[in-house]
């Protein structure tokens, strides 16, 4: 089966978790292009491409978010619901990762669009396998729209 690279679009204020799932990704050997933001004001930025994501060449839309709940300046609740309410945005899957595992989250998150809620595995072993999980999913089991183009 071929896969269709995509955009991956990971939204995390922790620069570890951001390098560790770089890393996972990786490790899989998936071939999609990675772009990371640090907050909810920035991922909204990038995908309505404005100030330093004007540009289309460095912010192509997402084919998947991957979205932390816990960030500073728009949490990840605010930015789903931001992004979900966007005639624009709102098809492009968004899967929770985060380290909450507070039944509230999960109940809100889904009640505002997200396509998956994932806890974050705690060890890197973890995160890889949930990466591979991740990437055959939603690169080879799933349509995406725009994916069948």
């Amino acid at each position: 089966m071929q896969v269709k690279p995509i955009t991956i679009l990971i939204a995390d204020d922790d620069e570890d978790d951001r390098l560790l799932a770089e890393d996972a990704l990786r490790e899989n050997r998936l071939v999609n292009d990675l772009r990371f933001v640090e907050d909810g004001e920035e991922l909204m930025d990038y995908l309505k491409q404005r100030g330093k994501f004007s540009d289309p060449n460095q912010a192509p839309k997402p084919g998947l978010i991957l979205l932390d709940l816990n960030m500073p300046r728009k949490d990840g609740r605010e930015a789903l619901e931001e992004i979900k309410s966007d005639e624009q945005l709102r098809r492009i899957p968004v899967v929770i990762l985060t380290t909450s595992k507070a039944e509230e989250d999960i109940l809100n998150t889904y009640d505002l669009g997200v396509n998956s809620f994932i806890t974050k595995p705690v060890t890197f072993d973890g995160l890889v396998e949930l990466m591979q999980l991740l990437g055959r999913y939603w690169f080879e089991i799933v349509e995406l729209p725009g994916s069948s183009d």
